[in-house]
């Protein structure tokens, strides 16, 4: 559906629609998926919308120590002592939060199954794993590029007359992106099939974050193709992923 108020007030004007009230949105929401007819997907249960939970917590607490320790080098000596005691309470918090993701995963047959199938493939560790596991629920029951297009690492065509504009990536799920982007760049240097597919990507000539991107995306197409077959890490296969 339309995701932000912006996108709904554009929708809305577009229809000559300017007054807004409950009946009226209703109305311009119905009328918009009803041309659209967005794909319905099923809500996460309370244990992945949990899990999730927990991640975006863990991303928030590294987030607070890079802050933190920027400020480190500048601040005098009485705030230095008093922001160490907090660097000191973020570190424990984040062994806490990494306890109680171990244990959410222990708890649960499939996570367990997943996520060491997930992470029998050289480059994705424990943060990728799971980040799949809570924000990518769709993984395995999509084809290729759709779950591509769903995670952020499809190109699209900027074009519009003569004009032919460089091919983007954009939108998606931008945590399940930035911890692919982080195992994609670990990958080109340990992943044989990662490594080998970057450094040909890079000698036809493509731009180091294009030859990233591309690797990104077929990292994803291997852990979908897995996951589908339930089967873990196996070169051969990968390679014609």
């Amino acid at each position: 559906m339309i995701s932000d108020c912006s996108s709904y007030a554009r929708n809305a004007k577009a229809t000559g629609q300017l007054a807004k009230t409950d009946t009226l949105d209703a109305q311009v929401l119905a009328r918009f998926a009803e041309v659209i007819q967005p794909t319905l997907r099923a809500l996460p249960d309370a244990q992945t919308q949990e899990l999730a939970a927990l991640l975006a917590r863990r991303r928030q607490i590294l987030a607070m120590q890079g802050a933190e320790h920027n400020r480190l080098d500048r601040a005098p000596d009485r705030v230095r002592k008093r922001i160490e005691v907090h660097l000191r309470w973020l570190r424990a918090e984040l062994a806490r939060l990494d306890e109680d993701l171990d244990d959410r995963i222990q708890q649960s047959p499939v996570w367990r199954e997943r996520e060491d199938l997930l992470q029998s493939v050289p480059g994705i560790g424990p943060v990728m794993s799971r980040t799949m596991l809570a924000e990518l629920p769709e993984l395995g029951l999509l084809n290729r590029k759709q779950i591509a297009a769903l995670v952020g690492v499809a190109p699209f065509n900027r074009d519009s007359g003569r004009l032919r504009g460089h091919r983007a990536i954009w939108g998606g799920r931008a945590p399940v992106r930035r911890a692919l982007y982080m195992a994609a760049l670990v990958a080109t240097r340990w992943n044989p099939v990662i490594h080998r597919f970057y450094q040909r990507l890079r000698a036809a000539g493509k731009a180091p974050k294009v030859a990233l991107v591309a690797a990104m995306r077929k990292l994803l197409t291997i852990l979908n193709a897995m996951v589908h077959a339930g089967t873990p890490w196996q070169p051969v296969v990968a390679q014609k992923a």
